[in-house]
């Protein structure tokens, strides 16, 4: 099975840590993001993952040379960001062919087992399968309306929410999905592909599972004061 690392954001929000660490190498207990992913999605059965690259790539490209095991990492520069669907749509020649291919935002940190999404999926029968959770600002947010656990309804940040079912950046999708990217990059998975994907999705709930968007000081702090409590939980 193949998976799709988003990996290549700025990081803007990090600065100064970011100016010289992509965001994929900040470390939360001691391991990078990128380690951590690249662990979790082995466990799942993933055996070859492609990250996409932009800030700082050189850094990336020599840590993930110090790996021993895990799953085989392709990398792809994108000299111009694509967008998360972009990417999917830029490297589809890599996912054709594939029962169903993981994608998964990297600045997230959590302890949900991707091996349950890939089950979700496998069960479901849709073409695709989205990570929820319940979302305490869901105006900050993806947000998924389900009935009888299907996506009906889409909408990102919403100022007037319809649900508190978040959007948690994992996903599992079927190849025909590659098709529904349509229009110039950046192409988002959230603004241009799941609003397509309504009546066509199933969802899985993270449940007790911890979540993390690494995407302030604020929330690094926060996670690396958690984190290590929750892997010794």
């Amino acid at each position: 099975m193949k998976a799709v690392l988003l990996a290549a954001g700025l990081g803007t929000r990090l600065r100064p840590l970011t100016d010289h660490t992509p965001k994929c190498l900040v470390q939360v207990g001691g391991r990078t993001l990128l380690d951590t992913w690249l662990d979790a999605l082995a466990g799942a059965g993933v055996d070859e993952v492609l990250v996409n690259l932009h800030h700082l790539p050189h850094l990336v490209e020599a840590h993930l040379l110090t790996r021993r095991v895990g799953p085989v990492v392709h990398t792809v520069l994108e000299p111009v960001l694509l967008g998360s669907a972009g990417t999917l749509r830029a490297n589809a020649a890599f996912l054709r062919g594939e029962e169903m291919f993981l994608a998964l935002n990297a600045d997230n940190l959590t302890d949900f087992d991707p091996a349950v999404l890939v089950a979700a999926h496998r069960t479901g029968g849709q073409a695709a399968t989205l990570s929820v959770f319940h979302a305490p600002d869901p105006t900050q947010c993806g947000i998924v309306e389900v009935t009888d656990g299907l996506v009906t309804g889409f909408e990102e940040k919403p100022a007037h929410p319809r649900s508190d079912l978040a959007n948690a950046g994992m996903y599992a999708f079927g190849p025909e999905v590659l098709d529904l990217v349509e229009g110039p990059d950046p192409r988002d998975i959230g603004f241009h592909l799941l609003p397509r994907l309504v009546g066509r999705a199933g969802v899985v709930d993270l449940g007790d599972a911890w979540l993390c968007d690494i995407g302030t000081p604020e929330a690094l702090d926060r996670a690396r004061r958690e984190w290590i409590g929750r892997r010794s939980a």
